[in-house]
Parts: C-alpha cells; structure tokens; sequence
C-alpha cells in the first residue's frame, strides 16, 4: 500500500512537470513575441495608431491589395462606422503578372473580390501564419477558373500567393482574428492589379484584361466613395456592387441573369460623376500617350531609314573596291606610274591649281596672310585678267 502511495506521488510530480514543460513550450519566445504565434496580441506601433484613429481594437476590417505597387492596405472601422486606412505593408512576393488568375498551376495571383471567414484562417501554416482568399469565389467558378490553396502568409515564398514576412503576417492575422472576436462574420478582400486611378488605367489601356478591370474599377469607386466595404453580388458572370433586389429574398445567382435590383440613387448618382470626371481625365491622357508613342514610331521609322541608307551605301561601296590585296597593290601601283610619267598622247587632269613655289622666308608668310606692309614684288597682272583701269580721266570742258 505503501509502495502504491509512492507510485502515485512519484507519478503525480511526473505529471507535473511534464504540464509545467508543455506550459513552457507555450510561452516559448522567438522573434516575433511570447507564446503561441496565433493568438499573439498586435504590436504596439498598431496599437497606437488604433488610438489615434479612435478604432476599437475589434472592429471589423478590409483588405485592399496592389500588385503593381507591391502593397497590402489593411482598413478598419472607426468608431463613426466609416473605415480608415491604419498600415500599409510592403507585399514581398506576388507571382504571376498583371492579371487574373485563370487556372490550377498557373502560377498567377487572384484578383477580384473575396470574403474571408474564420474557417479559411490558419494558426498551424508551414508558412507560419495564413489565411486563405477562398479562390475560386462565384465569379471565378461562372468563368470555369480553378485553382487551390491561394494565400496570405508569410515566409515571403510565393507560388500564385501573396507573401509577406512573418512580422508583417503576425499583424495581420491578429488585426483579423480580434475582428471576429469582434463580431464580424468575414473581412472582405479587394485585390487589384494596381491602384484604379485614370492614369493607371490609361498606362494599361491596351491590356486584354481591361474590359475585367473596369468592372473591378467599380467597386473600388463604391468605397473610394463611402469608406465602407460595398456589398458584393455576382450575376451574369459579372460583379454588380451595393445591389438590393427589387422583390426581396429573390437571390444573385453567379450564371443566371439578375433580378431587378437598384442601388442607392445618392450612390449611383456619386459613381457616376466620379467615372464620368475618370472617364474624360483618362481619355486625355491617352490622347497624349498616343500622340508622344505615334511620335516615337516615326522617330524610329526615320532612323531605320537612315541605317538602311548607310547600308546601302557601304555595300556600294565594298562592292567597288578591289577583291583582295593583289589588286588593291596593282591598282595603286599604276596610279603612282601615271602620276610620275604619263602615257604618250595623254592629259593629266588635276583638281588642283598649280602652287607657286615657297620660298621658306618670312616676307612670303606675311605677304600671303599679312593685310598691311610691303606690297608683293610682282604686281605684273595675270595675261588672263589684264589691266585694269584705276582711273577714268573726264573729258576736257568746251
């Protein structure tokens, strides 16, 4: 019994211990902070700025992605409902190009409007934290796109994912976790091929993704506008944003026509205006762009033109000139015999006037380049030119 006892008290501290050990694994430290990576609070920089921007720290957010600028913008809410940008990451890895994802394997990153829940986050990532974009979304099923496992997470390592560093998914998983815990259901994600302003637009006019861009313009206008995420609908294998059905409970269907819906006539009316004061500031700007590219065009015409008339004329010639050195020895060698003794009956022709022989001395040198001073010692007319006449003497009066 005794013996039992012992057992059991030895057992006891074994038992201990090992809780005392899986407690210290716990809150083990490494670079980014103490206990386990999922559940670790925001940094303080984050907190502050949460402060200033009178944010609760579990009020809902949203996501905005840039490839072309390499950002991810988090907003949250303030505590008026409106939504304010509060950090801005620098993305370390996308992969793909402007454009969006169309199939499994393709390497390309989604662009396109994502709801995320608290199922597709993930505490255990190999890429230590993550959450999933939900790709393909309805949109992307209505065009037959297919694609798997398309993340944020850190690690900066990315294969059709949007990477950061674990610092910088630390943040982000925590800003997301506290807003469920906050109360909302899923953050929405926006992820774009860059910021869709007019002069992007214009910059990518000739892509053969535009007519998808300027969809997705739309609903980047929506909250441009409003500060807050835009109710995202998809029917007729196209987004419709902040629509409400005409006859209530009547559902967007992604591959069906839509319902009669109306969106907010204020609303309409401010997205109308901004796409319309878009729409001209753009048509400028490709007016220029057109007109500085036809310019360049006809730079280079002219200079191709102006390379091939050089070729030309090199061809010419190399064309003439003698095959080999042979004939270039026996073309110059009866050049020189002809100069020194020409042919019986011949006339040597030369571009140049006969010199006068130089005498070496000073008074020659200055009476070629000198305007003053003694005058040449022969004045004696040339027979071609003759005398001239200095002087016309008047006739005598009557």
């Amino acid at each position: 019994m005794a013996a039992w006892r012992f057992s059991r008290h030895k057992l006891g501290k074994i038992g201990g211990v090992i809780l005392m050990a899986g407690v210290l694994v716990g809150c083990q430290a490494d670079e980014l902070g103490y206990g386990p990576k999922a559940q670790r609070p925001v940094s303080s920089d984050i907190k502050r700025r949460m402060t200033d921007l009178n944010m609760s720290s579990t009020s809902p957010i949203l996501i905005r992605i840039f490839k072309e600028e390499n950002t991810l913008e988090v907003w949250k809410e303030k505590r008026n409902g409106r939504f304010a940008l509060l950090d801005e990451f620098e993305i370390c890895k996308w992969s793909g190009e402007l454009g969006p994802k169309f199939k499994e394997g393709d390497r390309q990153a989604p662009e396109g409007f994502y709801e995320i829940t608290p199922g597709l986050m993930n505490p255990n990532s190999n890429y230590h934290l993550a959450f999933n974009l939900g790709y393909p979304n309805s949109y992307d099923r209505s065009h037959g796109r297919t694609g798997s496992h398309l993340m944020v997470h850190g690690a900066c390592s990315s294969r059709g994912c949007y990477a950061m560093t674990d610092q910088q998914v630390q943040d982000i998983y925590a800003l997301a976790r506290d807003s469920f815990k906050g109360g909302q259901r899923s953050f929405q994600v926006q992820a774009y091929p860059f910021k869709m302003t007019p002069e992007n637009m214009a910059k990518h006019r000739n892509s053969e993704h535009m007519d998808f861009w300027r969809m997705l313009k739309t609903g980047y206008d929506h909250f441009e506008l409003t500060q807050v995420p835009p109710k995202v609908s998809v029917c007729e294998k196209k987004y419709v944003f902040d629509a409400t059905p005409v006859i209530e409970g009547v559902p967007f269907k992604a591959s069906a026509k839509c319902p009669d819906y109306q969106v907010s006539p204020r609303l309409q009316q401010l997205v109308a205006k901004k796409q319309s004061q878009d729409e001209e500031k753009f048509q400028q700007i490709v007016a220029k762009l057109d007109a500085r590219e036809e310019r360049q065009k006809r730079w280079e015409d002219t200079q191709t033109k102006v390379a091939s008339a050089l070729g030309s004329g090199e061809e010419a010639v190399e064309a003439a000139a003698p095959s080999d050195e042979s004939e270039v020895v026996t073309a110059s060698t009866e050049a020189a015999a002809g100069a020194i003794a020409p042919r019986p009956g011949t006339t040597v022709e030369t571009a140049f006037a006969p010199k006068k022989p130089d005498t070496g001395t000073a008074g020659s040198f200055f009476s070629r380049w000198v305007p003053f001073g003694a005058k040449a010692a022969d004045e004696t007319p040339s027979p071609e030119v003759g005398e001239i006449a200095t002087e016309i003497v008047p006739a005598a009066k009557p």
